[in-house]
């Protein structure tokens, strides 16, 4: 039975993609994940503005969201995200290499469900988003 659930990762940086991409791969999710390269364009696919204003409607399950990006950066959208009725549900996990005190209280102030400091080792990465991902697919429940 194929898998319905959309997952959207927001990320700038190619390498993370690929990486988090690899990481999903290994348990057949990969097809699942709709990539959004910044903060705006983050925005228009959740708004279904711009190029995603004919995407099926369809909230993803869950939302990876890198926080230094161009544009828009991830607390903004975060921000945006725990603000809306209909997005608000929707678990955020802050996947970026900011360890900043400021960014990881900011975050949880606004509602973020988890804050992961990206590894900077090839094999920890791809076991972190595994982990985050099989985790929070299988096991977490969402109001639908």
């Amino acid at each position: 039975m194929k898998q319905t659930f959309r997952i959207l990762l927001v990320e700038d940086n190619e390498n993370d993609i690929e990486l988090t991409l690899e990481a999903f791969t290994q348990h057949g999710l990969s097809e699942n994940i709709d990539i959004c390269r910044d903060g705006a364009e983050a925005l228009d696919y959740l708004f279904y503005k711009g190029n995603f204003a004919n995407r099926t409607i369809e909230n993803p399950i869950l939302i990876l969201l890198d926080n230094k990006m161009p544009k828009v950066t991830g607390i903004e959208v975060l921000k945006i995200i725990k603000q809306d009725n209909v997005l608000k549900n929707i678990p955020v996990i802050m996947l970026t290499s900011s360890d900043i005190d400021k960014d990881i209280i900011e975050s949880y102030n606004l509602g973020v469900n988890a804050y992961v400091v990206k590894p900077v080792d090839f094999e920890e990465f791809i076991e972190a988003v595994k982990t985050l991902g099989l985790f929070w697919i299988t096991l977490n429940k969402v109001p639908r």
